[in-house]
């Protein structure tokens, strides 16, 4: 009942099996186990120990068990309800053991995590009693000052968030290394590259257009091609903001401007300047840069001249390109593509740094002599912008503009010591120098200012007036000559034009005969290429001899002997062959080749004309060399767009297609016999018509 008080019936249960010695085994068992938990927990009251070792009746023992373990409601239930001893020993026993492989366990994690918390602290409390002493001792720790610093540096740098996360975790890292340690200074280098590369500092663009023609034309004359190109790149950057810059290659001969170019360009659109020396660079490594794990490893010189320069956008100019090597260390033009290539460069990887770098925004000029020895995949990253030499005007102006003022300054003397006259720059630049460029002209300039400074520092304050033959008796003889009518007074010479890597250049053929059986003599350093164009040559006037008058059998007891003179420099090429063949027409005719005339063309067996290349190079050194008359390849008409207006009005320009074409116009008079063309063939009185053919 409930009301006014509980009242039940109950049936007291009795446990089952108590007897048996299984039963026993397990409250032993049990009560090892309960007595190895006590043991863990120190806060248990040693009566609990005392209890548990008082309790003989094994359900007794269970149900004490159970009531202080820690289980659910329901596992407590089901020991309660397990009327058998032999099943609630098992059930109290799971529990039991459960709980104590979980409190060792627990043991055990305590005992790690308290391990390195008392590591960690006993080293924090450490470093505070050493900072503490160092403070005693006047010596706070530079070393933590700097890191703090360097830490500072890091956030300002405007690290990319992937090289950020490589920076703190080095930063991190060198905090547990002992300074005396060498890894503190490897690490800390790395940090001190990283802190201080401008990753994203941008200097500011003059995009002023007018004014950067102002500059340019203020600094260097003529070099119309490079400047238009620069003016269309600050107009489209001035359209377009996110423009890459361009890689831009000048190709010329030596002191045409083209390293000075660069420092011009760098002025008007208002960047830094560095400049990168590649000549005779043969480590692969000088580009990409060491690996950290080598001992005074350091990045490649892209990474050291982006820190020289402090911003993300400077003009660079790669000197002297074409002068890289390759040795047993790798080759450097093949790390140079990932740098010049606008489409890899914004993320170029150096060794040193093993994190991507941007180098999109960097205008790269590169410069080189010739085009041949740059490697074809280097060559089609660049745009190639060729610079040619100088006319006579062309000199003279640039020495008035720029040279004279220059040495002037550069040798203490004013308008009032010294005057040079055109006269004199004229002979300067005919009778004394014979360049492409304008270094050797500066030179003779800078002996005429020595010269006029002896006497000023002697007490001579006369005004110098430098004329032509003031110059001659500075400098003495005339070191350059027209030497093309003294040469060709003789049959069997004529003269050609070469292109070299210092410019264009004459190049005399002569040719002798003498008793011979027939055979052919080449000297002068000659290539295969210019070796076959004499073969060719003289296979084509064996067999046009008889249209030129020669008798057919002339190399029967005949030998010839082609001489290349300035025979200590190699020369190759094609361009030489109708030189040749002029050479060798006038000495088996007679008939001397006109002494105002150069020519360059390739020469085949049919007689054809093929065009050549360097034609702007060329025509420039025949002006200098006083030439009237140049015969070219019908082909090559083109390219006279280059060539400046003056060269073009001083000389008379014949183009040929075919070999007889040439020989008229090159020869003193026409070396083909009356009535007889070039084309016509000769056919023996002997031979018989050939038998008439029906389908």
């Amino acid at each position: 009942q409930e009301e006014p008080f509980f009242t039940s019936k109950i049936t007291p249960l009795l446990d089952e099996g108590t007897g048996d010695v299984e039963v026993e085994a397990l409250a032993l068992n049990l009560k090892n186990t309960a007595r190895e938990v006590i043991d863990m927990l120190p806060e248990i009251p040693v009566m609990a120990k005392q209890l548990l070792e008082s309790i003989q009746a094994p359900g007794h023992l269970a149900d004490l068990i159970t009531a202080n373990i820690d289980a659910t409601i329901e596992e407590k239930q089901e020991v309660l309800e397990a009327v058998h001893l032999k099943l609630r020993l098992k059930r109290v026993l799971e529990l039991l053991s459960r709980q104590f492989e979980v409190m060792k366990l627990s043991n055990k994690i305590n005992s790690q995590v308290k391990g390195e918390m008392s590591k960690t602290q006993r080293e924090y409390y450490l470093r505070q009693q050493l900072k503490a002493i160092k403070e005693e001792l006047g010596e706070m720790g530079e070393e933590e000052e700097e890191l703090d610093e360097l830490q500072e540096r890091l956030k300002k740098a405007g690290l990319p968030p992937e090289v950020e996360k490589v920076a703190n975790k080095e930063l991190n890292r060198l905090k547990t290394i002992p300074a005396a340690s060498s890894e503190y200074t490897v690490a800390r280098t790395y940090l001190d590259w990283i802190a201080d590369l401008p990753w994203a500092k941008l200097s500011e663009d003059n995009l002023d257009i007018e004014n950067a023609r102002q500059t340019l034309d203020k600094d260097h004359y003529g070099i119309k091609k490079v400047k238009k190109r620069i003016l269309e790149y600050l107009a489209v950057r001035k359209l377009k903001n996110d423009m890459r810059g361009p890689i831009l290659c000048l190709v010329g001969p030596p002191g045409v401007g083209k390293t000075s170019l660069g420092q011009s360009i760098a002025k008007a659109v208002g960047r830094k300047f560095v400049r990168l020396s590649l000549g005779g660079v043969r480590d692969e490594a000088e580009i990409r840069g060491h690996r950290r794990t080598y001992v005074g490893a350091l990045p490649g010189r892209f990474i050291q001249s982006m820190k020289k320069a402090g911003t993300k956008n400077p003009v660079m100019m790669l000197d002297e390109i074409d002068k890289l090597g390759a040795d047993f260390r790798g080759d450097p033009s093949a790390a140079l593509l990932e740098v010049l290539d606008p489409e890899q460069n914004n993320t170029f990887s150096d060794h040193y740094l093993d994190v991507a770098f941007d180098l999109s925004k960097v205008l790269f000029i590169a410069t080189a002599n010739q085009l041949d020895p740059i490697p074809g995949p280097l060559r089609d990253r660049m745009e190639i912008i060729e610079l040619s030499g100088y006319t006579f005007e062309e000199k003279q102006s640039i020495a008035r503009i720029h040279l004279v003022p220059k040495q002037l300054k550069e040798h203490g003397l004013n308008s009032d010591h010294i005057s040079i006259t055109d006269e004199a720059l004229l002979t300067l630049t005919t009778a004394y120098t014979r360049e492409a460029g304008v270094r050797n002209l500066e030179r003779r300039i800078a002996d005429i200012c020595r010269a006029v400074a002896v006497e000023v520092a002697g007490g001579k304050m006369d005004k110098q007036n430098i004329d032509g033959n003031r110059v001659k008796e500075i400098l003495g003889p005339e070191m350059f000559y027209s030497e093309v009518a003294e040469r060709t007074e003789v049959p069997g010479v004529s003269t050609g034009l070469a292109w070299t890597a210092a410019g264009g250049d004459l190049l005399f053929i002569e040719a002798t005969k003498m008793a011979g059986k027939g055979g052919m003599t080449l000297t002068g350093q000659l290539g295969d290429v210019m070796k076959e164009s004499a073969t060719a040559a003289l296979s084509y006037l064996r067999s046009k001899a008889e249209v030129l008058g020669i008798n057919p059998n002339f190399l029967e007891k005949t030998d010839l002997h082609l001489h290349f003179p300035a025979g200590s420099i190699p020369k190759d090429g094609p361009s030489a062959g109708v030189t040749i063949l002029t050479a060798l027409t006038s000495l088996l005719t007679g008939i001397r080749v006109r002494g105002d005339t150069a020519m360059t063309g390739e020469a085949t067996l049919r007689g054809l004309v093929l065009p050549v290349g360097g034609i702007k190079e060329k025509v420039l050194a025949a002006h200098r060399a006083g030439i009237k008359r140049v015969i070219l390849p019908e082909r090559c008409r083109k390219d006279l767009q280059d060539v400046p207006d003056q060269a073009r009005n001083d000389i008379e320009f014949i183009f040929a297609t075919r070999m007889d074409e040439v020989l008229e116009a090159a020869l003193e008079t026409s070396p083909f016999k009356k009535g007889v063309t070039e084309g016509e063939k000769s056919v023996p009185p002997q031979a018989e018509p050939a038998p008439e053919v029906r389908a």
